[in-house]
């Protein structure tokens, strides 16, 4: 009987709005096998506002829970989860990515002199310069967030209905407001693990790459469960 196949474990918020494919949450996002852990309690006011105070032994627990069905690296559904970086790292025995914005380092270093990696988040005024530090990125790095009044907090916060085309719209004008602002940008990195459904949108309305949590997930996947190949035996 052949082992299960091995799988990327998400450690998922307590929330409860549409996860359309594109979203962290819904399995059709992926093309390799995912497995999902509910943090109960962690709600995005707890872990965007208040830093996920009291949460990190729980994420720990269920990362350790997917770990045991199988699951070869962790990621999270929130990017956020920055602050707590090295903790979970350090906790747990695969490969673990709290944020999308681990990535920033990497991405910069494949950029031209000069450029720079810009952030599109949910709630810019609590990405702080510690989050981006946490993950190994410069304090300084470009970030803009969505209004508070939008429809991402509408979707996520107030239970608004998934407005696909308002949420759309909404972040393709901060990003290229964030670009317009900031001329040495030469790709964006999407912190809210909602917003790469719109991923590909971005990237033509700013002309230039963009990363998110998919980016990460494959990645990490990739590089634990290797592709085998065969031929000139």
């Amino acid at each position: 009987m052949s082992a299960p196949a091995r799988s990327l474990g998400v450690i998922m918020l307590d929330t409860d709005f549409p996860r359309p494919p594109g979203d962290v949450g819904h399995p059709g996002s992926w093309d390799f096998p995912v497995k999902f852990r509910r943090v109960s309690g962690a709600s995005p006011d707890r872990v965007i506002r208040r830093g996920g105070a009291g949460l990190l032994d729980d994420f720990i627990a269920a990362g350790e829970s997917l770990i045991a069905e199988g699951c070869c690296a962790i990621i999270t559904s929130c990017g956020f989860m920055a602050l707590h970086q090295q903790r979970l790292a350090a906790a747990l025995g695969v490969p673990v990515a709290a944020s999308s914005l681990v990535q920033l380092p990497l991405i910069e270093s494949t950029l031209g002199a000069g450029r720079r990696a810009g952030v599109i988040t949910y709630d810019g005024a609590n990405l702080t310069p510690e989050m981006l530090s946490a993950c190994g990125a410069e304090p300084s790095t470009p970030v803009a967030g969505v209004p508070s009044n939008g429809a991402f907090h509408a979707l996520i916060e107030s239970g608004a209905s998934y407005d696909r085309a308002g949420l759309e719209a909404e972040v393709i004008s901060v990003a290229c407001d964030l670009v317009a602002r900031n001329p040495s940008i030469g790709a964006i990195v999407l912190e809210c693990t909602n917003m790469p459904p719109f991923a590909a949108a971005i990237a033509q309305a700013c002309a230039m790459p963009v990363f998110d949590v998919l980016t990460l997930g494959r990645l990490l996947y990739s590089s634990t469960c290797p592709r085998h190949f065969t031929g000139m035996e």
